[in-house]
């Protein structure tokens, strides 16, 4: 099997080149086809991954927007707090207030950039010919046995 990297050629059933270091346990699999393709329509839609339970959810404007409010309505709460009891206990109220919003900014950020990325990009890269490969790299074995036995002949 060959690195589709550095076309060195590797063990059959090695999961990394011996030369680059590339992951090729996939290689394999997608020579014979059996490697499942994602979904485009899946990746054109951003998602976030929730912190409490780890599953990921599409992000939407609604829920940008909705934390966006959310964060103003907890920074004029604590404004208000400070007005009216003084204690400093309401400046705690902001850390919620400018989270929220700036996880709302950010959400709105990334659904924008989305919508005004190009087809073009979502297209795969064109498949290199392999008429202009490099010669196989020796491993590291193989050039510690050529120089010991190099040294082993000189000495007799």
């Amino acid at each position: 099997m060959f690195c589709p990297k550095c076309a060195t050629q590797n063990l059959d059933g090695a999961s990394f080149c011996r030369s680059c270091g590339a992951n090729i346990s996939l290689v394999p699999q997608a020579l014979t086809g059996q490697l499942a393709q994602p979904n485009e329509e899946k990746s054109l839609v951003p998602e976030e991954v929730c912190a409490r339970t780890g599953r990921r959810r599409e992000l939407t404007l609604e829920s940008a927007f909705k934390k966006m409010f959310t964060g103003v309505a907890f920074l004029l709460i604590s404004i208000a707090l400070s007005r009216s009891i003084g204690a400093g206990w309401w400046f705690w109220m902001l850390i919620p207030a400018f989270g929220l919003m700036g996880t709302g900014v950010a959400q709105y950020i990334r659904l924008r950039e989305v919508q005004n990325r190009p087809m073009s990009s979502l297209q795969p890269p064109p498949v290199r010919s392999t008429e202009h490969l490099m010669p196989p790299v020796p491993s590291v074995t193989e050039g510690t046995t050529r120089h010991l036995s190099s040294k082993t002949s000189e000495h007799r």
